[in-house]
């Protein structure tokens, strides 16, 4: 996650190179900075530890070790392509990550829930980073981004289904990050959180 991950939105079909969470995987991504980590090599490409390092304030020794517990759970693997004695690069192993929150919440509920505090953090430090590059933003980039909550009064099935048509909406836009920017365009993250709130 995604610094964010390319997550599927659907359980993703054979043919997608998205990693299924669970066991080692989840373990290992459990850990806020390896979940960073995997989502800057998703989003930038492939790195060296140092760059990873400079990227998040971190010492190499640190993103050296948690590159080596992401390589034991299979989610990266090192960029023959670019490597040598002194450098070892690492890029992500999948294109997407699929988690199954209600099943690993039911088999396994304090590792999923760990799991899901880190994608909280890391959401949450997302939007404080995008408050805070607000004001160098163009006019046209502020008008056209979004920081607000709604309130509904929805039974289960009701939310699974405006769920569905809001992911249907984003696939709609889905393109290939792996791609050159077109002109005028930047990348953009949409995050989307909805969940029932205690009503007293």
């Amino acid at each position: 996650m995604t610094d964010e991950q390319d997550k599927s939105w659907g359980k993703p079909d054979p043919d997608q190179d998205v990693v299924s969470l669970e066991g080692a995987q989840l373990r290992a991504l459990a850990h806020p900075m390896r979940n960073r980590m995997l989502g800057l090599l998703r989003f930038y490409g492939p790195a060296t530890a140092t760059t990873l390092a400079s990227r998040l304030g971190v010492n190499t020794g640190a993103t050296s070790y948690h590159l080596r517990q992401l390589a034991d759970a299979g989610l990266v693997v090192e960029d023959d392509a670019r490597g040598n004695a002194r450098d070892r690069w690492w890029k992500s192993a999948h294109r997407g990550t699929y988690f199954d929150s209600s099943e690993m919440l039911e088999t396994e509920p304090e590792l999923a829930l760990g799991f899901l505090h880190g994608i909280g953090q890391i959401y949450s430090e997302n939007m404080f980073r995008a408050i805070d590059e607000l004001q160098t933003q163009t006019p046209e980039w502020r008008d056209a981004s979004l920081l607000s909550d709604f309130m509904f009064h929805l039974t289960p099935a009701q939310l699974a289904a405006m769920k569905d048509e809001l992911l249907a909406v984003l696939d709609k836009y889905r393109t290939d990050l792996s791609e050159p920017l077109a002109d005028g365009a930047e990348q953009v993250s949409v995050q989307i959180q909805a969940f029932p709130r205690e009503t007293r």
